[in-house]
């Protein structure tokens, strides 16, 4: 009998996140257990590009918390210093209802420290740039002003 795609889906990330786990040794059984059930509940992130395993763990995560309107969530994954509470809300107020739809995120440039990622959301046609970095050793978002822009037919 051919397995389900979800599940043959589910089963390469589960294999994927104890590879990572097992290398960086600082991810708690408690945050893997976590991101396998998002992982779960949401729909798969499409991509394009090369990201690194940071880098497409935590622009999943700014797609979910989006998609979830999970503000402080996703506030806490800002990588600056100041206070990103009303910026994560101007995101979900912009974002949340095209990210529960089909969401493909464009990697761009090399990513060991830094990327540059293009957030294109198929429903709305519109899109974002964002930028992922590890910051003390965490990899994050800096987190902007939502800037949505149409995509050209």
């Amino acid at each position: 009998m051919a397995r389900k795609p979800r599940r043959a889906a589910l089963a390469t990330v589960f294999a994927l996140s104890l590879g990572a786990l097992s290398l960086t040794g600082c991810t708690s059984d408690d945050d893997q257990l976590a991101y396998q059930t998002n992982y779960a509940n949401h729909q798969p992130l499409r991509v394009a590009g090369y990201p690194t395993a940071g880098s497409l763990r935590t622009v999943q995560q700014i797609v979910w918390h989006l998609a979830d309107r999970d503000a402080d969530a996703l506030a806490a994954l800002h990588t600056e210093d100041d206070d990103a509470g009303s910026t994560a809300r101007a995101w979900i107020k912009a974002y949340s209802k095209d990210a529960q739809g089909q969401v493909t995120a464009d990697f761009l440039d090399e990513g060991s420290v830094r990327q540059e990622v293009v957030l294109h959301f198929a429903e709305s046609r519109r899109t974002q740039e964002i930028t992922v970095r590890i910051n003390n050793e965490t990899w994050g978002v800096i987190l902007d002003s939502p800037d949505p822009a149409k995509e050209s037919p």
